[in-house]
């Protein structure tokens, strides 16, 4: 079997990250691996914010916590260095669809790369607010854009989680 399909078989979410920060190689490959998403029309409407700012990430985290309604301090973000938050033009092609794409293309080459990864949500609601709003217009970004998800990024403090057991009605065949 082809190292790509296992790869997909075998990458999983991770919860706890080493503090280094990954390299600027590795990156650049999940970056480029985003970029290389497939696209409703090639509109190619997301845009990535790749964020190892020790400021940025806590004010996300407290963002982000407060949207979630966790407890004060929770790190929503499981202490990894390095996020990757992903937006796409409002009204531009699908750009939730589209920017999903891209979200699944970067876990997909973290792991291959030996990375951990895990989407986190309520990045909508983040650039919603106006603390999100300023934080987009400061990363270089102006006009409408809607929040899909976020990638962290990180090297897996306890390596990879084990695969759980899929659901046995996950697919049917109809011939």
């Amino acid at each position: 079997m082809k190292d790509t399909v296992i790869d997909i078989q075998n990458r999983r979410s991770v919860k706890e990250y080493k503090p280094e920060q990954i390299t600027d190689e590795e990156l650049m490959a999940v970056l480029k691996a985003g970029m290389n998403a497939p696209s409703g029309g090639n509109k190619q409407s997301p845009v990535f914010i790749a964020v190892q700012n020790p400021e940025w990430i806590k004010k996300l985290c407290k963002l982000n916590a407060e949207i979630a309604g966790a407890p004060e301090g929770f790190d929503v973000f499981y202490g990894a260095p390095t996020i990757i938050l992903v937006l796409a033009e409002k009204g531009v092609g699908n750009p939730v669809e589209d920017g999903s794409l891209c979200l699944g293309n970067m876990f997909n080459a973290a792991y291959a790369l030996g990375l951990g990864s895990r989407w986190i949500n309520r990045i909508r609601e983040t650039f919603e607010t106006e603390l999100g709003k300023e934080l987009l217009k400061e990363a270089g970004y102006e006009g409408e854009y809607i929040g899909v998800g976020s990638c962290i990024l990180g090297y897996p403090a306890n390596g990879f989680p084990e695969p759980i057991e899929r659901k046995a009605d996950y697919y049917k065949i109809i011939r």
